[in-house]
This record gives C-alpha cells, sequence and structure tokens, in this order.
C-alpha cells in the first residue's frame, strides 16, 4: 500500500471534433472580430473562450481542436459553445460536432522523492539521460501513456484519452516505485 497518495492536476486535454461540412473561415472573422485567422501563416481560425476557457482551432473542412480544458467534460463543452456561437453569428452548421478526446496531460505530486538512477535500472522501457534531460521517461503499455519521472517526486503523464486512465497509470507506476522501494519519504 503506497504511502502517499498522489495529488493529480488535470492540466490540459486536446480534443478534436468534426461538424461534417465545409466552413467559411473569413465569414467567421467578419461576424466574430475576436477570432485569430492568418491563413498565409496557419490554415486553421482561433476561436477563443473566456469559460471554460481554450481555443479552439477552426479549419474550413469542418474539422476543429480545441485545447485548454481542464477536464474531458469542459473539452466537450468548450467545442458545443463554439458550435452555438457560430450558429448565433449565422453560420450555418448543420451538424452537432462529434468529438473525441485526443490526449490528456495531468502533473501529479508523489509526495515523496523518486531515485531515478535506480527507477531507470529497475523499469521496463524507460530513458534517463540526465545529461540531456533531468527526468526519466516511461512508456506504459496499459494504460498506453508516457509518464515523466523526475526526482522531486513530480510525474507528468501524457497520451492518456481518458482521466480514468491518468489515474490508473499514476496509481500502477506509483505501486511498482513503492514496491522496488524506489520511493524516498522524508520521515
Amino acid at each position: 500500500m503506497p504511502q502517499t497518495k498522489p495529488i493529480v492536476s488535470v492540466e490540459n486535454v486536446v480534443a478534436s471534433a468534426s461538424v461534417d461540412q465545409k466552413i467559411d473561415l473569413n465569414e467567421i472573422t467578419e461576424k466574430f472580430p475576436d477570432t485569430e485567422y492568418h491563413p498565409e501563416q496557419f490554415p486553421g481560425l482561433v476561436f477563443r473562450l473566456k469559460s471554460p476557457r481554450t481555443a479552439t482551432l477552426i479549419f474550413r473542412t469542418g474539422k476543429m481542436v480545441c485545447t485548454g480544458a481542464k477536464s474531458e467534460e469542459m473539452a466537450i463543452k468548450a467545442v458545443n459553445t463554439v458550435v452555438q456561437k457560430l450558429r448565433k453569428g449565422k453560420i450555418k452548421i448543420k451538424n452537432d460536432a462529434v468529438i473525441t478526446v485526443q490526449n490528456i496531460v495531468a502533473a501529479i505530486n508523489l509526495g515523496g522523492k523518486i531515485h531515478l538512477e535506480k527507477a531507470a535500472r529497475t523499469l521496463p522501457r524507460s530513458m534517463y539521460e540526465p545529461e540531456q534531460f533531468p527526468g526519466l521517461i516511461h512508456r506504459m503499455l496499459d494504460p498506453k501513456t508516457v509518464i515523466l519521472l523526475f526526482a522531486s517526486g513530480k510525474l507528468v503523464c501524457t497520451g492518456a484519452k481518458k482521466e480514468s486512465d491518468v489515474y490508473r497509470s499514476v496509481h500502477n507506476l506509483h505501486s511498482v516505485l513503492e514496491e522496488k522501494n524506489l520511493m524516498i519519504y522524508d520521515q
């Protein structure tokens, strides 16, 4: 049984979406002057929301990418809000967006230090080159995530498609670190 309970904080949820139709980005720019659209630099239009605080890229193909949400629900709400605002602004959007979470990034504090040298030798699918990067990179197979481990006991988990996968990854890794005596707790 782990000695500490990890503190997990979801920092960013990236979701893709599609309304399955072409969209006139110039028309959106005219009706929503605070959007950002510079087609000579990037083909997508940036539609920012204050609540939930997110940025949604909209492409003329009808595809969208929402970033900045702090939960799966918030990402879904953000995309649906963007679609509603476009419709209110008289942009014709026939279908509701089909939304898929692509990546969840979370920051974790295990509440103790990690012996990275030993962990690098013990954990399979790990890479540790302290001259290049101070963290150990661990690729977990189930759930499929990548976790960065730092000596401070802080972790960054990326690649999860569901929040439950973040928690499962952290729990599995924390249990292994405990079992193999790779955690150092200040008494």
